[in-house]
């Protein structure tokens, strides 16, 4: 059986807990009251929803949940107050809180629909038996519903929603390497467009032949609530990508085996979100090089920026002017910091769990694309196809949703354990 993914994060009610890093504060780690309560809520859902895993779960007022009932009567209200969208962050985490909440409740609200229905069957087959064949119907019915509600109890990834900065980075094999770069940059592009969102190169350092060195790019939805985010799709690429085929600088004929590694970090929503002390800041200036018009090699409007306390290192040369290279890059520093933070926050789980995600830098070979048997491999879920130039060309829902299906079976096996402990 192919292995599956890890979860990825707690749940919301638990996001990165003791999440710190030198010289990086996140804004959320000073917990407020109505988070802390908010924590409370969720975590007597989670361990309510224990009464799900089978097909009857409790349909009294005072069930799973009285408090996600409670939280969603409260978004509803601060929703409806104008003085909230003044502030377009925090109105678009509250929307995406709400919808979440909204799906639960309507789950909850059509299983006790059908439990009614079985509960008036068996009444009425207990009058009449020709009523009886009807039941088996009725309790399938049942059965859905409470399998639906509790899939959706189960703590979901809290960065889901967020847009990603994607980072890929030429390997092993020299031009052939960053040729593959480019051949992913365009793929992640392609399904961006398809899925509607945006993209956005931040930076990149071109090589011979049209390809990349590296290249950092900015990929982001079109912010609606009922529509999955974009991490919750992209996360699952981040690892060593290989590629296997014959090189247009191969005069022999021969495949040769290259690679690339692929970053996937969840963007911060706002600059306040990850606090970056200025001190803890160097940042060198230095001729640009590669296309971008008459400034290049003329003026010092590259930016490198290294973070002191963690060592991180961002460099942007895109922009024509200096101020623009260094706010790109400082997007991308945010975004690094966040992932950073996260990673330490489940290093610091109790049962050590480790995102898969997040080892993007540490050689994790993901997948593979192979030429010459026009075939697409991944090796964390066992999925294959042979349609590898639909796949280059954006077509990647397939792929993508068999490693999201193989993260939802790890979840529900974990609820299902930690709900018969």
């Amino acid at each position: 059986m192919p292995p599956v993914l890890h979860r990825q994060a707690e749940d919301p009610g638990h996001r990165r807990p003791g999440c710190s890093l030198p010289g990086a504060v996140r804004q959320e780690g000073s917990r407020t009251e109505e988070e802390r309560h908010r924590e409370d809520q969720q975590e007597h859902v989670t361990h309510g929803a224990a009464g799900l895993a089978g097909p009857n779960p409790d349909p009294s007022a005072d069930g799973p949940l009285a408090g996600i009932r409670a939280e969603h009567a409260d978004l509803q209200e601060q929703l409806a107050d104008p003085a909230v969208h003044s502030d377009a962050v925090r109105a678009r985490k509250l929307s995406r809180r709400y919808a979440q909440l909204s799906a639960l409740i309507d789950a909850e609200d059509a299983l006790h629909a059908a439990e009614g229905d079985l509960q008036a069957g068996q009444e009425l087959a207990e009058a009449d038996e020709s009523f009886a064949a009807e039941l088996a119907g009725l309790q399938a019915a049942v059965d859905t519903a409470g399998e639906h509600l509790r899939n959706l109890l189960i703590p979901a990834d809290p960065d889901d929603a967020r847009d990603v900065i994607l980072q890929i980075k030429a390997g092993e094999g020299g031009l052939e390497s960053a040729l593959f770069a480019a051949d992913l940059a365009r793929m992640y592009t392609r399904y961006a467009e398809r899925r509607g969102w945006r993209t956005e190169v931040l930076s990149s350092t071109e090589s011979d032949l049209g390809g990349y060195k590296d290249v950092s790019m900015a990929v982001k939805s079109k912010g609606s609530a009922d529509e999955p985010g974009v991490w919750s799709q992209l996360k699952f690429e981040g690892g060593v990508h290989r590629v296997q085929r014959v090189p247009v600088t191969e005069s022999q004929g021969r495949i040769h085996t290259s690679a690339a590694g692929v970053l996937v970090m969840p963007e911060a929503e706002a600059a306040e979100e990850v606090e970056i002390d200025p001190n803890d800041l160097r940042v060198d200036v230095f001729r640009s090089s590669g296309p971008g018009g008459q400034s290049v090699n003329t003026t010092d409007s590259a930016v490198r920026i290294t973070h002191l306390p963690s060592g991180l290192v961002v460099s942007c040369q895109n922009e024509k002017s200096q101020l623009q290279n260094k706010e790109q890059a400082l997007r991308i520093l945010r975004a690094r910091l966040l992932a950073m933070a996260a990673e330490a926050a489940a290093e610091e789980a109790a049962d050590a769990r480790r995102s898969q995600v997040r080892t993007v830098d540490r050689s994790e070979r993901v997948r593979t694309y192979n030429f010459p048997e026009n075939r697409i491999s991944d090796h964390r879920t066992g999925y294959k196809a042979y349609n590898l130039q639909l796949v280059l060309d954006g077509d990647l829902d397939a792929v993508v949703q068999s490693c999201v299906q193989a993260d939802q079976a790890a979840r529900i096996a974990e609820f299902e354990a930690a709900a018969a402990s």
